[in-house]
């Protein structure tokens, strides 16, 4: 496997801040961004020694080349950054609605597109998308509809930017994570087969997954223990 870096788009917190975690103390040369440079900087000096960070804004997306210049080989890239969005189509807010679309669906691609140059031969990419696009929600419109768009970007990913490995990972509610932790769960957990939730450790499993299984292409893999079954 050559020796590039893993980029984690959104790697400041949660299941993002858990896979660099993962790589960092594999001694993988990481990298993670966020929005505030500093904010960013202080969390990768807390994953681990050498660890290293950059800011750009994925709902700013003619700003991410620039960002990424100085960003040297990649093997694995990513993309867990996500918006929390609320928004009925009652009362819809065309900007909220127009900066998580920006964020999900342009600024993945520019994020892809600035790093053609940088992917190393054998390099693959994860995507993160979630299961809203299949279990509706009332005021879930925008997030259900990007979600779809990642689950079907990855086919034309595959095909463009062949050889390199393209997969997109869709968490159920994943229980000991920052935004569920702590809130009443029991209605989902019995909706599950296995009775209980996923967690950040299983989903970064899954990832690992998906980066490294070199035969593992053009997938949308589903992780929340049977959930979308009942």
């Amino acid at each position: 496997m050559a020796d590039g870096a893993v980029l984690v788009v959104g790697g400041t917190a949660g299941i993002g801040r858990e896979i660099a975690g993962h790589y960092a103390k594999q001694g993988r040369n990481v990298i993670i961004t966020g929005r505030d440079d500093e904010r960013c900087s202080a969390i990768a000096a807390e994953i681990g020694e050498g660890v290293k960070s950059l800011a750009f804004d994925l709902a700013s997306p003619e700003t991410i080349e620039t960002a990424l210049t100085d960003v040297g080989p990649v093997t694995h890239l990513v993309i867990t950054a996500v918006a929390r969005d609320h928004n009925p189509i009652r009362e819809y807010n065309i900007a909220t609605a127009t900066d998580l679309i920006t964020m999900k669906l342009v600024g993945y691609s520019e994020t892809i597109h600035a790093l053609i140059p940088r992917f190393t031969d054998d390099a693959s990419v994860v995507l993160y998308g979630g299961l809203a696009k299949e279990r509706p929600y009332p005021g879930g419109l925008t997030i259900a509809t990007v979600n779809g768009g990642i689950a079907t970007m990855i086919n034309d990913l595959v095909v463009e930017l062949a050889p390199i490995r393209f997969n997109a990972l869709h968490p159920g509610i994943v229980g000991d994570s920052p935004y569920w932790e702590g809130k009443d769960l029991q209605a989902f957990v019995d909706r599950t087969p296995t009775g209980r939730l996923a967690t950040m450790a299983e989903v970064v499993d899954a990832t690992v997954f998906l980066l490294e299984n070199r035969a593992i292409n053009g997938v949308n893999l589903y992780i929340d223990g049977g959930w979308m079954r009942m």
